[in-house]
């Protein structure tokens, strides 16, 4: 069966890091309160760098580390929803940077915090397909710039971050096994951030608020239950059981959403990987992020079986298996 293989992994994080204390001075807020309610410590946020900077830097990690040249690749895909511009595509100026071919499919996927596995659900598919023999998948948002800093509620949990996988079509029972993406529109408004774009003259209302906004309890419960849900998904798609998950990259939001996914699995600490105390939620950049990380740790090894998992805006959310 041909499969994508995910070959190398790569990611890129700012060098500006913004700690508890930071914010402390910045809004009403304590390291206390931020570090028992959410887990996070410290984030990174841009100062020079893109998001297009950001997602290119993760994407040539990956490279080094598969041992790919730009040239081979066949298809950017990039999970964004702070694109570096309306367009052209995030994707395309990765495109433009690496050297890829001129020819290669290259375009962005809005899905928020899922944007990493939905593009990964479709880069698969098209090497499935017979289409693609490598492709580049990179999760990767500048939240930075949608964050109200004076809001002490959102401002706490988001930072800056990308991660990129190549992937390529080989023969075999490793790669990825299955992908699934989900949405649920009629719970927009629980998590979104509205476009800045100039008023025209033809408008009389108010321009709206560009700022992050969210309903953290009730996100909070249904994260819970949609990411419980895409897990098993993912399991029973695949035959697996607990014991058979060498370990499970959920995207890095908040740890009590993490424990209680755990919690509900009945897996142990050291099959759920975290990162978040560091990086805090970098949205589509949070997955790939921490596997890349995972990866150059060597928390995984070859022939594990690895469950990914995220939920986010849209109301989105996604899993997937692997076998490394």
């Amino acid at each position: 069966m041909l499969r994508a293989r995910i070959v190398g992994t790569g990611s890129y994080v700012p060098e500006k890091v913004l700690t508890n204390q930071d914010l402390e001075a910045m809004v009403e807020t304590s390291d206390t309160w931020i570090s028992t309610r959410t887990g996070i410590r410290e984030r990174r946020v841009c100062v020079t760098d893109t998001t297009a900077d950001m997602a290119s830097k993760a994407a040539k990690n990956a490279l080094k580390a598969a041992g790919v040249s730009p040239k081979d690749i066949d298809l950017i895909v990039v999970g964004t929803v702070t694109p570096e511009m309306a367009f052209p595509a995030t994707a395309c100026l990765v495109q433009s940077d690496l050297g890829v071919r001129s020819g290669a499919a290259a375009f962005d996927v809005s899905a928020a915090c899922s944007g990493f596995l939905y593009a990964l659900d479709i880069a698969n598919k098209y090497i499935k397909s017979g289409e693609v023999k490598k492709a580049l998948v990179i999760g990767v948002d500048r939240f930075s710039k949608i964050i109200d800093w004076k809001d002490r509620a959102t401002c706490v949990l988001f930072g800056d971050g990308a991660g990129a996988v190549v992937l390529s079509a080989e023969k075999g029972s490793k790669g990825v096994l299955s992908c699934h993406i989900h949405s649920d529109g009629k719970h927009w408004d629980m998590l979104y951030a509205q476009n800045s774009c100039p008023q025209t003259p033809f408008e009389d209302k108010e321009q709206a608020s560009p700022f992050l906004k969210m309903n953290g309890n009730e996100t909070f419960k249904i994260a819970v239950r949609t990411m419980g849900n895409a897990i098993t998904e993912a399991m029973e798609t695949n035959g697996l059981t607990a014991d058979n998950i060498s370990l499970l990259i959920p995207h890095q939001a908040n740890l009590r959403i993490i424990n209680a996914t755990r919690d509900r699995l009945k897996l142990t600490d050291d099959k759920v990987y975290t990162n978040l105390d560091r990086y805090g939620n970098t949205s589509a950049g949070s997955i790939p992020l921490a596997l890349d990380e995972a990866v150059r740790t060597g928390k995984i090894k070859d022939g594990d079986v690895i469950v990914f998992v995220s939920f986010g805006g849209g109301l989105t959310w996604a899993s997937a298996a692997v076998k490394w």
